[in-house]
């Protein structure tokens, strides 16, 4: 064989090598680890550490979470029903000088309220709430996660579970991102 061919030989396998390594990759479409991690933010690092540093398990509970909750489509919120839901939040922080707990056990049904009028899932479902916001929501949901920590903490037996009022006044900070996405007109 001449040096040509042999050259010729070498560019063909290597062409073929990289349509090939391209299929591959394109062929991982929405469960590729980088595409969830840009989608998910804190939420993939959450899930990560939730599986001991298991990237693969925590991606695989990611895509499921798309697959299940991907197409909701939100519902937006009659002007009447925003300034309801606004006018509640505000009463909530205003609330939050004397008694902090309260405001804070509010915000959480609050967001649980506005959450299920944007047609997120409702009816008591809260890990199922949480899991479809986070598709949708993935940079703000943990706020939510924080307030409902902080209210369920005692509800659920746990001694000495009850937040200082700085880590309520952090979740209700927290929370407020989320609140203010779901809120907003669409």
């Amino acid at each position: 064989m001449s040096t040509g061919v042999i050259i010729a030989l070498i560019v063909i396998v290597a062409a073929v090598l990289v349509v090939a390594a391209v299929l591959a990759l394109r062929a991982r479409g929405p469960r590729h680890g980088g595409n969830l991690k840009r989608r998910f933010g804190p939420e993939y690092e959450r899930a990560v550490a939730r599986h001991d540093g298991d990237t693969k398990a925590a991606e695989r509970e990611l895509a499921d979470r798309v697959e299940r909750h991907g197409s909701l489509r939100e519902r937006p919120l009659e002007p009447a029903e925003r300034e309801r839901f606004e006018a509640r939040w505000t009463a909530a922080q205003e609330r939050f000088v004397d008694s902090p707990r309260e405001a804070v056990e509010e915000a959480d049904r609050l967001l649980a309220e506005l959450a299920a009028a944007r047609g997120f899932p409702a009816g008591g479902q809260y890990e199922e709430q949480v899991a479809a916001l986070s598709v949708h929501h993935a940079h703000h949901v943990d706020g939510y996660r924080r307030v409902h920590r902080v209210t369920h903490a005692r509800a659920d037996g746990e001694r000495d579970a009850g937040a200082g009022t700085e880590e309520m006044r952090e979740s209700m900070v927290a929370a407020r991102a989320l609140f203010d996405e779901l809120v907003r007109p669409t």
